[in-house]
Formats: structure tokens, C-alpha cells, sequence
């Protein structure tokens, strides 16, 4: 049997009280939208905008506040319907037990596209430019919920013969990528990185769809590639030539992001926004 490390001992349960528990997952997701939240406040600072920002503090709080919601209702059905359609459809009731788990990123994307869509048609705000503000705070999160992913032993890699597999409680005991490592690495810290020196050092914030385009194709290949490392649901297995369901759902997400990066791209810089309420 290859080497090993030694899974660390972690509990999922954060705090127990005996009568209620937080968890190390719920608290990903709540210190990620309140990161988030901080994030995109630093983002809209005037210094950043020398003729006034895309959005106003308050809409920037409302905006998140949904886009919370599109994260869950979005995640959960797009777990239903791109993982286990057939399980749900005979069980309906099933889709509402959220705290069984089960959510899918891919659908909370859909799910905060559709919010950022609505908000901008109600605040009459460009859609693009909300985009980008959401796709460079959307790594946070990633990040967190990885590492969640991480002390929960679940969503780990494949078989390695490598120094840093690691068997995981749960599993068939033979040594795995820590994949949600990976993940945790590219789509969220690599990834932020990225987008938030192209919102300093360049110009890309004046051009609505540049940012939130680059994150479609940075999480895109970044899902990609760390498919090739984490063993597929067990339910669903290596699909078409081989592919992953998450490698499948991330190339229209490439292609997509690369539509809105090269759409802002031939367009004129905007470096002036109407004044938000």
C-alpha cells in the first residue's frame, strides 16, 4: 500500500451544545457571505471610482442578502436536477430536507446570475457591473466551503500513490488526493488573487462583463483541472469520453466567461456611472 497521511481528527460539529450544533460547513457559508459582504463594500470605495460607483452601500447590502438566497434555492435544485433527478422525482418532499446536504455549485451560480439579473432590471444598475463586483468576492466563499469540505472527509480525490495521500474516514482506506485542498487552493485563494489584481492593477473595472467574465473561465479551468484529481460521485461515475459531471457543467462556464471578457474587451471603457440611490 502506498504511503500515507494521517487524516487529522477533525469533527464536523464546530459547537455543541446538546441541544443545538453549529457546524464547521454552516459556518463556511456564513463567514463566507459576511466576507463577501465586507468585500464588495471595500470594492465600491470612491477611491476606485473617481466618478462614483457602480453600486450604492445599501444596494450593496440588499445585493448580497439575495444573492444568499440564489446561493441556496440555486444550489439545491441544481443538485436535483444534475446529480440525482431521478431520486427527487420519486420523492419530491426529499428537496426541501437542505440540511441532509446536497447542493450543487454550478446551480448556485445559475441561482446568483438569475438574482443579478432581477436586481439590475429593478435598481436599473448594469447587470455586467454587478457581475463583476459579485464574481471577485465568489472566491471567499469557494475557499471557505472547501476547506469545510476538507474536515467533513467528504468530496475527497482519487487513489494517489503520492506522499500527501491520505486516507480518509469513510472511505475504502486506500490513500487519496486531498482534493478539496486543490480546490481550496485555485478556486479560492489562486483565484481571488487573480481577480482582485485585475481589479487593481488594470482597467478591467471599467469595463462592465471583463471581471466577471475572467471568473467564469477561472473557475471553469480550475474545476476542470481538479476533477482530474477528485474521485466522481459514486452515482453517477465518469460520463461522456470519460468526463467528470463538474468537468461537463465547468466547459460552458469557459465558454461563457470568455463571451463576456472578449463583449467588454471591444467595448469603450465606462468611467462613469450614474449616481446609485
Amino acid at each position: 500500500m502506498p504511503a500515507a497521511i494521517s487524516f487529522p481528527a477533525f469533527d464536523p460539529i464546530a459547537l455543541d451544545l446538546g441541544f443545538f450544533q453549529i457546524r464547521w460547513y454552516a459556518l463556511a457559508y456564513i463567514s463566507g457571505l459576511l466576507l463577501g459582504w465586507w468585500y464588495i463594500l471595500r470594492m465600491i470605495a470612491d477611491k476606485w471610482w473617481p466618478n462614483g460607483p457602480p453600486l450604492s452601500r445599501k444596494q450593496a447590502e440588499d445585493l448580497v442578502f439575495y444573492c444568499m438566497l440564489g446561493v441556496v434555492l440555486g444550489g439545491r435544485l441544481g443538485y436535483v436536477l444534475f446529480y440525482k433527478f431521478a431520486d427527487y422525482a420519486a420523492h419530491p418532499l426529499q428537496i426541501l430536507k437542505v440540511w441532509e446536504g446536497g447542493m450543487s455549485f454550478h446551480g448556485g451560480l445559475l441561482g446568483v446570475t438569475a438574482v443579478i439579473v432581477i436586481y439590475a432590471l429593478r435598481t436599473k444598475r448594469s447587470m455586467f457591473s454587478i457581475g463583476d463586483l459579485i464574481g471577485c468576492a465568489v472566491p471567499i466563499g469557494l475557499g471557505l466551503g472547501r476547506i469545510a469540505n476538507f474536515v467533513n472527509a467528504e468530496l475527497y480525490g482519487r487513489v494517489t500513490g503520492s506522499d500527501w495521500g491520505m486516507i480518509f474516514p469513510g472511505s475504502d482506506g486506500l490513500p487519496r488526493h486531498p482534493s478539496q485542498l486543490y480546490e481550496a487552493a485555485l478556486e479560492g485563494l489562486v483565484l481571488f488573487i487573480v481577480l482582485r489584481l485585475l481589479f487593481t492593477r488594470t482597467g478591467l473595472r471599467f469595463r462592465p462583463g471583463a471581471l466577471c467574465g475572467s471568473f467564469w473561465i477561472g473557475y471553469g479551468l480550475s474545476r476542470i483541472v481538479v476533477e482530474f484529481f477528485r474521485e466522481p460521485d459514486d452515482f453517477l461515475g465518469f460520463l461522456w469520453m470519460g468526463a467528470s459531471m463538474g468537468q461537463l457543467l465547468s466547459i460552458p462556464m469557459v465558454l461563457f466567461g470568455a463571451w463576456l471578457l472578449a463583449r467588454a474587451l471591444r467595448r469603450p471603457a465606462v468611467t462613469h456611472h450614474a449616481q446609485p440611490a
